[in-house]
């Protein structure tokens, strides 16, 4: 095909006029690309032959008296004088014509890397609303073929979504720390990478769908940290969120602001736990995409997170906590062993944590083992059951945070050794409260693994596929496994650490139930009728 410039830009002979005349329409290559010409109205239009959609040849479409392209796949319409989309997601690239007598000439344009990021980005936002899970691949595909570094994606997520959170932080920031650290060595712009991009753009578009701007309040104040524990406790989010702000004017990072969120996510067993493993998290994410625009953001979606927080320790059933942590042994040297901290009562494994108080990493040790046990040996009827009381409603991915929760207070309480008392005695509300939905019965050796670097690298990588639907589900698998790695790699050679794996083992390979209609119908029934 003959070419030369015209304005800067490259005209392309593609066609004769009395060619296309006698048929409408005509696909033609220019260079790579596939170039679909139709004759409407004495005039020609010229766009990319493949629909932006799943890439189906345009050529096939039907065109209709407004100059209205249709996909007949799909039903996808679009206006080739503009390429706009009046039916379906991403637009069509359309290229301007020109005739010299029986030639027509198509004006190919190739938009700058800038443009193409730009036009991405700008497509990843309108798919949000509806969660067009495979559009929002498609535009990060783009991006990342047009050169530039996808965590932009990542980051202006955050952006557009961090006020949309009504409650704070969720599990996407955590699983978002957990999915980029799992394709660090993945080939940049592999479809390893791309998945992990779309799991953590897909999870904070999921939350936050729809919901309304919660804005967080403006203004600052100079960092203090007992004066940001402090608001927090009294449930003051426009006070706490003032001294975030203020922190990051003043030029300090999430590093120092740490010391303090670690202690208001321990000053109560609070949020089942989610508070000290979004700070361990959000620390993560935050080093990752190096910005302290989103770093800001993100430690304020973690500060109001804590404000919303339930605090188990205030109810009933862990009443013996508060009078645990004030008689903590700072002096005891009698390490309980995880079979006395894996049953029984809360106060009593509450007292027997506290007998170790002088011996922290032993302590820590047989804890973990104790939970590893318990995971190994839940009771599944819990997670299958109809006819119990809303507070055995117990299933598998609860009895995982028991791990999760204690891989956050080793590294955290390990940075600030002024918390292990809170972390490990909250280890022990974990043993205390799935104490009662064990199966003792249930034995290791159908679930031992023997060759754990090999079972922790094939379950990281069935994770690209993980086939959940939920996001609430592949993050418990992601988080879970990210945990369980550290903790091996910690310590290899334990005995924790064969109990752990082989828990993991049996809950990766066992069913789990996330609906329950009727035990839901007769709960509220059971609920409704003792209202009155």
């Amino acid at each position: 095909m003959d070419g030369h410039g015209l304005g800067g830009a490259e005209w392309v002979r593609l066609a004769s006029i009395s060619n296309l005349a006698t048929k409408d329409r005509q696909v033609v290559k220019s260079g790579n690309k596939q170039i679909a010409l139709f004759m409407h109205d004495d005039h020609v239009y010229a766009c990319n032959n493949r629909c932006p959609h799943e890439g189906y040849p345009l050529s096939e479409g039907s065109l209709g008296s407004d100059c209205i392209l249709t996909c007949n796949w799909h039903n996808w319409k679009f206006d080739l004088r503009t390429g706009e989309t009046e039916v379906g997601g991403d637009s069509l690239a359309v290229y301007e014509t020109r005739v010299e007598g029986d030639d027509l000439f198509v004006r190919i344009t190739e938009p700058t890397p800038e443009e193409v990021a730009a036009k991405a980005l700008s497509g990843l936002r309108q798919c949000f609303d509806l969660h067009e899970y495979d559009r929002m691949a498609r535009e990060v595909a783009r991006l990342m073929q047009s050169g530039a570094d996808p965590l932009v994606a990542v980051r202006a997520t955050i952006e557009w979504t961090y006020e949309h959170f009504e409650f704070g932080s969720t599990h996407a920031v955590a699983a978002t720390a957990d999915w980029l650290a799992l394709v660090e060595n993945e080939e940049p712009g592999s479809a390893k990478q791309l998945t992990a991009i779309v799991e953590s753009i897909g999870h904070f578009a999921w939350d936050s769908r729809r919901e309304p701007h919660h804005p967080f309040s403006p203004g600052s104040r100079k960092y203090d940290a007992d004066d940001l524990v402090q608001a927090i406790e009294a449930e003051d989010e426009n006070t706490a969120a003032q001294i975030i702000r203020g922190a990051y004017a003043d030029g300090l990072g999430y590093p120092d602001i740490e010391p303090a969120l670690a202690q208001a996510a321990l000053a109560h067993y609070q949020d089942f736990g989610h508070s000290l493993i979004y700070t361990y998290k959000t620390g993560q994410l935050i080093e990752r995409l190096a910005d302290p625009k989103t770093s800001e953001m993100l430690t304020l979606m973690l500060v109001r997170s804590f404000v919303y927080a339930s605090r188990e320790d205030l109810i009933p059933e862990f009443k013996t906590y508060a009078p645990a942590f004030e008689n903590w042994d700072t002096n005891g040297r009698k390490v309980a062993s995880a079979e006395q901290l894996r049953e029984g009562r809360l106060s009593k494994i509450l007292e027997a944590i506290s007998g170790g108080g002088a011996e922290i990493s032993q302590t820590y040790d047989a804890l973990f083992e104790a939970c590893s046990w318990q995971l190994l040996h839940y009771d599944m009827a819990f997670q299958d059951h109809t006819d119990k009381s809303v507070s055995q409603n117990v299933g598998w991915l609860g009895f995982t945070h028991g791990l999760t929760f204690a891989n956050a207070v080793r590294i955290l309480c390990g940075r600030y050794p002024e918390l292990w008392p809170e972390g490990l005695l909250q280890m022990g509300c974990f043993l205390g409260r799935n104490a009662a939905f064990i199966d003792a019965q249930i034995s290791d050796a159908d679930w031992r693994v023997e060759d754990p670097e090999a079972f922790l690298h094939g379950n990281k990588e069935g994770l690209f596929d993980h086939a959940n639907p939920e996001f609430i589900v592949s993050c418990h698998l992601l988080k879970l496994l990210t945990a369980v790695a550290e903790e091996h790699s910690e310590n290899p050679h334990s005995k924790a650490d064969g109990m752990m794996l082989a828990a993991v083992n049996r809950f990766l390979n066992s069913p789990l139930k996330r609906k329950h209609a009727l035990r839901t119908a007769k709960q509220a029934l059971s609920m409704v009728g003792s209202e009155g």
